[in-house]
């Protein structure tokens, strides 16, 4: 089938392997359609579609051969495992197992010096490492009494254990299973049975149990997702790797730093574009309905795994954080940050710079991608500072409207983030320390001044300064006999950011 996309790719300007895979997310639209009409009393004839798409895609479309089997592998060690080892360090066997092949092949990946652009088994067998460690903890918890478990463990354990068609049509869940979106067993069956659906009152056309709307927040979502690939393919060339050439160096620091949130906005629109597809595919199929409006308005944001203004328009980090790569981040925390956590205590830095670690992990050994997320580290702790220390002195009483300090204080914020997420994420994209630190240096380090800067301030003395401002702050109010604002709920998972790349991952 090479000779339908050779010819494509050379209008376009792109890679044959992702003229490919731009081709195969689009075709999940009308086969999306086709799999939400299987009726949900046939529900091995809905594992059975996904199973054979998946083929679809791997054999005749992408001839990803070796992966689609290497996958297969993974998937009935962990089925083998999960079914028959009931110790409690199963989800950490099944962990390491899935884990390790994936790192396998991203040191291959990394010998052969393969490009982003190429397409092999590392991109789905990420989406799928998230699959297989989530349900691995799923079975676990279906195994330990329910007083141990928390909201999310109890929604989502397994109490009956799948067969292997039923496996087999997880893991292979035909739109995601090339960039995501990842899910969890339990939603998976609920969109198998139409569970979400059923307890429904208002039903769709035709009588069906599907409410109405789907197919319009679907195909609004792919026509967004090609905007941003067409924002990608006209202005690609203004990315991260622009600070390594000459002419970046003849511009003032005031200048190549403007310059680099440009670029920033630039590469994040093949995120936004691929994403986004996916996202709108994934819908079709019945997935993300999280309800429906007092006006009768249908709501499908459970698919979503990116906020595109939220990204651009950030209040702080830990709200960027929550908004890119949403699914990744679910991952991280149910399955990593948790869980590494010993029982009867909170999660601290340990447990965040382990989930850190195993995030960096997750996306390959090149040293930007240590880079990056060690950074991120430092800079999601002096967030947490600021909110901590400094946020509460501007918040007013509930109810009362932002005051105009407020509202400085946000505009200061985003501006901050964003400078903050565009220097952090250079070294996953330019994926060496060499050309990091030469990025950096040329940035006037920046964001390492801001990092160290802020963290010497805090831990100097800086926060029982604010701490000692917000006391003497309440007692005005008080004596005033108004109730003081009161600050957001602060209590979070830090949970690292995903700088993830157009599927496969760049090496």
């Amino acid at each position: 089938m090479d000779a339908l996309f050779i010819p494509l790719a050379g209008v376009v300007g792109a890679s044959v392997d992702q003229i490919k895979l731009i081709t195969c997310l689009l075709i999940a639209y009308p086969l999306g359609s086709l799999f939400i009409r299987i009726p949900s009393n046939q529900p091995a004839l809905k594992h059975l579609f996904n199973i054979g798409i998946t083929l679809l895609f791997f054999f005749p479309i992408l001839r990803l051969y070796s992966a689609f089997f290497q996958l297969l592998a993974s998937i009935l060690a962990t089925y083998y495992l999960t079914r028959n080892y009931h110790g409690s360090k199963m989800p950490w066997v099944v962990f390491c197992l899935v884990m390790g092949h994936l790192t396998v092949n991203h040191v291959i990946r990394a010998v052969y010096n393969l490009s982003y652009e190429t397409l092999e088994v590392t991109g789905p067998q990420m989406v799928l490492t998230m699959k297989l460690t989530t349900f691995a903890w799923n079975v676990y918890d279906g195994r330990r009494p329910a007083a141990d478990l928390d909201k999310w463990q109890m929604a989502k354990r397994v109490t009956q254990f799948p067969s292997l068609l039923e496996f087999l049509g997880y893991s292979f869940y035909f739109p995601g299973i090339l960039v995501g979106p990842y899910l969890d067993y339990a939603d998976y069956m609920d969109l198998i049975n139409e569970t979400m659906f059923k307890k429904l009152e208002v039903k769709g056309k035709y009588g069906r149990n599907v409410p109405s709307g789907r197919k319009r927040v679907a195909y609004r979502k792919m026509i967004f997702g090609l905007l941003y690939l067409g924002v990608y393919v006209v202005f690609g060339s203004w990315n991260y790797g622009v600070s390594l050439t000459p002419w970046f160096v003849q511009q003032s620091l005031v200048s190549r730093i403007a310059t680099y949130q440009v670029c920033g906005v630039v590469e994040r629109m093949k995120y936004y574009a691929i994403w986004t597809l996916t996202e709108g595919a994934s819908i079709l199929t019945g997935l993300g309905f999280t309800g429906i409006t007092p006006s009768g308005e249908t709501l499908w944001t459970g698919a979503a795994n990116v906020n595109v203004l939220v990204i651009e328009f950030p209040s702080n980090f830990k709200v960027l954080l929550d908004a890119w790569n949403m699914k990744t981040n679910v991952w991280l925390r149910e399955c990593v940050y948790k869980r590494v956590t010993p029982k009867g205590k909170k999660p601290g830095f340990r447990s965040s710079m382990i989930t850190f670690a195993t995030s960096a992990f997750w996306h390959g050994i090149a040293s930007g991608y240590y880079l990056a997320f060690l950074t991120g580290g430092f800079v999601t702790t002096i967030g947490r500072l600021a909110r901590a220390n400094i946020r509460p002195l501007f918040l007013e009483a509930p109810g009362t409207p932002p005051s105009i300090a407020k509202r400085v204080y946000d505009i200061v914020g985003m501006v901050i983030t964003t400078l903050l997420l565009n220097y952090t994420a250079s070294p996953f994209m330019l994926l060496t320390a060499r050309s990091s630190f030469i990025t950096w240096m040329r940035l006037g380090c920046y964001g390492h001044i801001v990092i160290g800067g802020s963290m010497a301030f805090f831990y100097a003395g800086g926060s029982k300064f604010f701490r000692n401002l917000q006391a003497k702050q309440a007692a005005k109010v008080s004596h005033r006999g108004s109730p003081p604002g009161t600050p957001e709920n602060e209590k979070q998972f830090m949970v690292p950011p995903s700088f993830d790349q157009i599927v496969p991952p760049q090496k």
